[in-house]
């Protein structure tokens, strides 16, 4: 059951938390959907951070961490969502609609910023599924572009409309008045490991083949050149860290930057 738009104003909104409402959602496939929030005035984050947020239907609201899909300039906040049968969280998100109450903590956080990597001129981000959420935000702001000559996103699901939300983002950029030129940085590079695609496979796979360099064009990940930014399944995360450190990379932090950075907050 949808939440009641006038929960914004019944609801007792504790010190620390916003309530913003719903502008619009946009479900992609039974398990994927995106949606938009007012944004606080006051609300500041760095691009591919991300926050806690719930909703106003319990005394003790569930909060999860959710990354901010829009650019830290946006006017709203952008969330991708994965739908989980009987999440705490999910299974009543995935039914908000336009005009309902969503919280959201005040302070964000996160290691997928660009001010948690050295200086480089290529940057890798690696997402499977919602992972690719963070990345929506920084591939849209001009400041990845200033940092690095050339942006590769990789984002990897097991079915082909999974892919749609990032298809449509990237595909966008192109006429984006702010990002539009500097986009020409930009590859996409899309996987899909149960369905009849040009590109099939983990991309762990791929990048320990050599085949996504070979697609692309270019030599492997080095540490003397590239950066790396990682977000997905707990599994992901892993496997991508060996095959990165593999390449001679090594993990960094908001206070301790180096050439790759993991996001490891889960939604459900």
């Amino acid at each position: 059951m949808s939440l009641d738009a006038t929960a914004k104003t019944e609801f007792p909104v504790p010190a620390g938390i916003f309530a913003e409402t719903v502008t619009s959602v946009e479900h992609y496939t039974d398990r994927l959907f995106k949606f938009r929030l007012t944004r606080p005035a006051s609300f500041r984050f760095r691009s591919g951070e991300f926050v806690m947020i719930g909703l106003p239907n319990a005394e003790k609201p569930v909060f999860r961490a959710y990354s901010v899909a829009s650019p830290a300039w946006d006017d709203e906040l952008e969330f991708y969502s994965i739908k989980v049968p009987g999440g705490p969280l999910t299974e009543h998100l995935q039914k908000i609609r336009i005009g309902d109450t969503v919280l959201m903590r005040k302070k964000p956080t996160g290691t997928l910023v660009n001010d948690a990597l050295l200086p480089g001129k290529r940057l890798w981000m690696f997402s499977t599924g919602t992972g690719i959420a963070p990345f929506a935000s920084l591939v849209r702001d001009p400041e990845t572009y200033e940092k690095f000559d050339e942006v590769i996103l990789t984002h990897t699901c097991r079915n082909v409309d999974e892919l749609r939300y990032g298809q449509e983002l990237v595909s966008a950029m192109r006429d984006d008045p702010l990002v539009g030129e500097m986009a020409q940085k930009l590859r996409h590079y899309c996987t899909v490991t149960r369905e009849e695609y040009p590109r099939q496979g983990r991309i762990t796979d791929l990048m320990t083949s050599g085949k996504i360099f070979d697609d692309l064009g270019l030599l492997p990940i080095s540490p003397e050149t590239d950066r790396g930014m990682i977000c997905g399944s707990k599994a992901m995360l892993n496997d991508t860290k060996r095959v990165l450190e593999r390449f001679g990379l090594k993990e960094g932090a908001n206070n301790n930057p180096a050439t790759y950075v993991v996001e490891r907050a889960f939604v459900d």
